[in-house]
């Protein structure tokens, strides 16, 4: 491009300061809205093949126009670019025709700046991404470039529009892949990373394109709520910035809740919305170490079934009768800490959870002397998170770690609230199933399926469940053995830390050289995903780790078969199974996948069906008995937390009430 499109100044710096915090007033549905939701979803489900050719023929009518836009130098298609943002600002919605002249222009503009330009079905997922629906993308299809299309277009509209990806290196990554065609369109773009100070933030957010992670994101506002003191009102705005010093902006991160583009929407919006988020202050410590080592002693010696019982379903620890009362004989004149039997019982509790319910190397990690929180969903850790209700000193102590302080807690809001509040919300994503209702129900979300580029040449083969972890591993090992003399590149799939550990002793006691890629090694994950399909290298994966990083065959690799993925413990939800398939065979690329399974997976531990009768069932029935457990114990996991979701919803819900009856309600 000449400078005549380079040379264009951001247009946050024309822009005035945006005064209302904008955002969606959430009201409370009642029994009649809800029922009234669940049938409008129903009807727009049905409506899928409309939606879908509406899409096409937007992208259709973006690739007539692009051929005449072509032609054009880059004077002249600078004059288009300010014709196209003139129409499109100012306007409540986004026109068909309009979209289609926006996105021939930045499929021109992306093409001479960086030497991509967007497929058709890349702009049907923008166009899907513009009209607030969920665009379902399989693996490899090009998301990066496809939020770029959308998000150039709405801040061509004047939308002020945040990216939301699952980690910080996607957020830098994605933001540095965009950039050139952001500036040639005269538009700026920030990024939002740890350790920003507040006017490096605010800065960030105040770019047309910001991206950033979801807890960046939900946090930087929960901060600004308190800034606020709950109540953003405008008035409150205005009087802030007349209060601000000339040329200085109030002390607010964001500018508002304008539009949202969530990637990876089913991790983000689904997985990642059972856990609320939390701001909290430092409040010293409740409990000494001695306390803390009597409690944990006193969990140890009580029995299993006797005095307590685990329910696994709901990761809690519930204490009998006998119980409560081998915990007063023993505690009986101890210490101050010890007198109130509600505080007793709690820390007992909080003891045996840390004790039967918290692994290392599967919840959390140790690193640098610290108790770090795996995400049980991406298998990454999360350095800023703790568990609450002092839960988390209680392992630290577990672990011969330093206490660190309490919390105690100063805003609270789930993703469910947050993400609603947004005046406009999309997201990408590579499988929906299960979920469609929960998007559309909880978010207003519809889901668009996007047909792929090029046909998809994956191979599934048949699962294979075997009796016992010892025969399925041996398996496991075997078939990687022989793939790696045929040259071929092999993914494993594991879901803890503590599964990749056994993995990789395994592979080094058969002399397979491999690559480890889990929660402990989360720094060199993109460089270790990006290598995965080189020929004869074998990458081992906790539980989806590196998602959203490509995975580039060698030549000889994808003239011989491909990459070649194993699962070896199913997922809490088929999406991520799904997910972890679709590693191989991106972008009409040869690979296959297939599944090496025992009855000892977790996720069988729930069931009512002890494993002597499960093996006994795989011995006389074959392979569609052990196939049908687990997928059983997959279905009854996906209802559980989806009732855990809901009823996080409705406490969220309860609270809200709780705050207006008081007159505290946002």
């Amino acid at each position: 491009m000449s400078e005549a499109l380079a040379a264009t100044p951001p247009s946050a710096a024309r822009l005035p300061p945006i005064l209302a915090y904008a955002e969606r007033k959430v009201l409370r549905p009642g029994v009649i809205d809800r029922a009234a939701t669940r049938v409008v979803g129903a009807a727009r489900a049905r409506l899928a093949g409309w939606q879908g050719r509406r899409h096409a023929g937007i992208a259709e009518a973006a690739m007539a126009r692009w051929t005449e836009l072509a032609a054009l130098s880059d004077a002249d298609l600078d004059a288009v670019r300010r014709t196209a943002s003139a129409e499109l600002r100012g306007r409540g919605d986004f026109p068909p025709e309009l979209v289609a002249n926006a996105f021939a222009l930045i499929r021109e503009v992306s093409g001479r700046v960086t030497g991509q330009r967007p497929y058709p079905v890349q702009m049907m997922g923008a166009a899907a991404i513009l009209h607030g629906r969920v665009a379902q993308m399989a693996t490899g299809e090009g998301k990066t470039l496809t939020a770029g299309l959308a998000a150039a277009t709405a801040a061509l509209a004047g939308l002020p529009v945040h990216v939301v990806t699952v980690n910080a290196y996607l957020a830098e990554r994605d933001a540095g892949l965009m950039q050139p065609l952001y500036a040639a369109l005269g538009l700026s773009v920030g990024v939002v990373s740890d350790g920003q100070e507040l006017p490096a933030r605010a800065a960030a957010h105040a770019c047309d394109i910001t991206y950033c992670t979801n807890k960046d994101l939900a946090f930087d506002y929960l901060r600004d709520r308190i800034a606020l003191g709950q109540r953003a009102s405008d008035i409150r705005l205005k009087l802030r910035g007349l209060a601000a010093e000339p040329g200085v902006t109030a002390p607010l991160r964001l500018r508002g809740l304008h539009f949202a583009i969530v990637d990876e929407a089913d991790s983000v919006l689904i997985d990642e919305a059972r856990t609320p988020l939390i701001i909290s202050a430092s409040a010293g410590s409740q409990f000494d170490s001695a306390t803390l080592t009597e409690a944990l002693a006193v969990a140890a010696a009580l029995a299993a079934g006797q005095d307590y019982v685990i329910d696994l379903d709901q990761r809690r620890v519930v204490l009998t009768e006998e119980g409560r009362t081998a915990i007063d004989a023993r505690l009986a004149g101890a210490g101050p800490a010890w007198r109130a039997r509600v505080t007793r019982e709690e820390l007992i509790r909080q003891a045996l959870s840390a004790l039967h319910l918290f692994h290392r190397d599967e919840h959390y990690i140790l690193r640098d002397g610290k108790v770090v929180i795996i995400d049980e969903y991406t298998g990454r850790v999360m350095p800023d998170r703790a568990w609450s209700d002092g839960l988390h000193q209680m392992i630290e102590h577990k672990e011969g770690c330093a206490l660190s302080s309490a919390r105690t807690t100063l805003a609270r809001m789930t993703y469910q609230r947050f993400f609603r509040r947004y005046c406009r919300l999309a997201g990408m994503t590579g499988t929906t199933a299960g979920v469609e209702a929960e998007f559309w129900t909880v978010y207003g979300l519809a889901v668009a399926r996007i047909p792929t580029h090029r046909p998809i040449r994956r191979i599934h083969r048949p699962d294979r469940v075997l009796p016992d972890e010892e025969t399925k591993w041996a398996a496991v090992i075997e078939r990687v053995t022989a793939l790696n003399r045929q040259g071929l590149p092999v993914l494993l799939g594991t879901r803890s830390v503590a599964a990749s550990d056994v993995a990789s002793a395994r592979l080094a006691a058969a002399g397979l050289a491999h690559t480890v890629l889990s929660a402990a090694q989360d720094r060199q994950e993109a460089e270790i995903v990006a290598r995965a399909g080189e020929r004869g290298r074998i990458t081992v994966a906790t539980n989806m780790a590196g998602r959203g990083t490509d995975i580039k065959l060698d030549p000889w690799v994808a003239e011989n078969g491909g990459l070649h993925v194993i699962m070896t413990e199913r997922h809490d939800a088929r999406r991520i199974d799904g997910q972890l398939a679709g590693r191989a065979g991106r972008q009409g690329e040869p690979g296959s996948f297939e599944a090496i399974l025992s009855l000892d997976d977790p996720l069988l531990d729930g069931l009512p069906v002890p494993r002597p009768l499960a093996r006994a069932l795989l011995a006389r029935f074959g392979q569609p008995a052990g196939r049908l457990l687990l997928r059983w114990a997959q279905s009854r996991a996906e209802r559980l937390h989806a009732r855990m979701r809901g009823d996080l919803l409705r406490a969220d819900r309860m609270q809200d009430r709780i705050l207006a009856f008081a007159g505290h309600s946002e």
